[in-house]
Parts: structure tokens; C-alpha cells; sequence
């Protein structure tokens, strides 16, 4: 049977082993003729590494919590924004012209939902559950689809206008997991429009 590579992929995963590395070679390098300079390279790159590391973990905990900081800052900033926009349009003295200055006036909507089709998420929640995200657009929510086990057709599962939509059937064979694959389409009123959907599908858990 064919090996993987032994180098792993995600920068999480090749930190360890490279600290495994540096340490095996400092006991084993003089026996299987590595040199010193060449033993002091990998040392170097292995400090480096947990210094870029370490800057890489608190800088993405400085992003989280900048990122936090706005959201919670912008909230109450653009409530009061839409409150004055919302006042200053119905006034006499309001014109599209003073609109589009004060940059209170939304771009058109050139979506064609005739055209478009949703995009599904799944995630697995455990006791059999499965939450399927999807993206509204400019429509009234989606009609789901669903197949699960070894089934070949798609059946109706349910219509839904808000993201996301939580499937808790039961599973088919108690306490054993199961595949479910979903497809969705837009609704306009009661009417389906646009495209399928790319099929999306989860493993719902016991």
C-alpha cells in the first residue's frame, strides 16, 4: 500500500513534526552523516517557525477581536444612519440628486432569479439533525429536496424563508448514520424559479 506523504499539509500539522525532526536529528544525525552546519540549520528553522508561529496565533486573535469590536461598533452606527436617511427622504427639501451625495440611495438590483441558483451549506448537529444554510438573494426563500440512504429520487422535504433549515427527521435505521443530499431551488411566492442548486450533502449522526 502506497505511503502518504510524510511532510503533512496544514502549517498546524508540520510544526510538531518538524520539532520531531530537530530533536531526532540532534540524537541521530551524527550517525547517518549529517553534518553539524547542517543540523544547525534545521534548529534555526525550527526557531523561526515558533516564532512566526507564535506572532501568526496573536495576530489572528488581535483580527478576532478587531473584527468584534467593529461589528459591535457599527450595529448602533448604522441604526442611527438608517434612522436619519429614513427621515431626510420623505423631506420637501429631499431630491435624488442630494440622495446619491449623501450616498443614501441603494444601487439597482439587476439580479435574475430566473437565472440564478441558491448555494447550500450542511453541517451535521449530532441526534440525527442536519442544518442546511442557503443564501436568499432578492427571493422569497428556497423549496428543499432531499435524498437520503440509497435513495434515487428526489422528494419535496420543504419550503423555508429563512436560512438555515433544520431536517430532524428520524433517522431511516435507528443509532446508525446516514446520508442525506440536498438540492434546493428559489421561491417567488409560491412559484420555484431559477436553477437547481449544486447537490449538497452531510452525514446526519446518531
Amino acid at each position: 500500500m502506497a505511503q502518504q506523504d510524510y511532510v503533512p499539509r496544514p502549517d498546524l500539522e508540520f510544526l510538531p513534526m518538524h520539532d520531531q525532526f530537530k530533536t531526532g536529528l540532534t540524537s541521530l544525525g551524527a550517525d547517518l552523516g549529517v553534518t553539524p552546519a547542517e543540523i544547525t540549520e534545521i534548529t534555526n528553522d525550527n526557531t523561526a517557525l515558533h516564532t512566526k508561529s507564535t506572532a501568526a496565533v496573536s495576530a489572528a486573535s488581535a483580527a478576532k477581536t478587531a473584527n468584534a469590536d467593529f461589528r459591535a461598533t457599527r450595529k448602533p452606527a448604522e441604526k442611527r444612519l438608517r434612522n436619519l436617511a429614513q427621515r431626510i427622504k420623505p423631506h420637501p427639501a429631499y431630491t435624488p440628486a442630494k440622495g446619491q451625495t449623501l450616498g443614501i440611495i441603494g444601487p439597482e438590483d439587476t439580479t435574475d432569479l430566473t437565472t440564478a441558483k441558491p448555494t447550500l451549506v450542511i453541517v451535521s448537529l449530532g441526534q440525527g439533525v442536519t442544518e442546511i444554510s442557503f443564501n436568499k438573494s432578492v427571493s422569497d426563500g428556497v423549496a428543499i429536496y432531499t435524498q437520503r440512504g440509497a435513495e434515487t429520487a428526489w422528494t419535496f422535504l420543504s419550503r423555508d424563508t429563512s436560512s438555515p433549515y433544520v431536517d430532524n427527521r428520524a433517522l431511516l435505521v435507528a443509532g446508525q448514520p446516514e446520508l442525506r443530499r440536498y438540492r434546493a431551488k428559489y421561491l417567488l411566492g409560491d412559484e420555484e424559479v431559477g436553477l437547481w442548486s449544486d447537490d449538497a450533502s452531510g452525514t446526519a449522526q446518531p
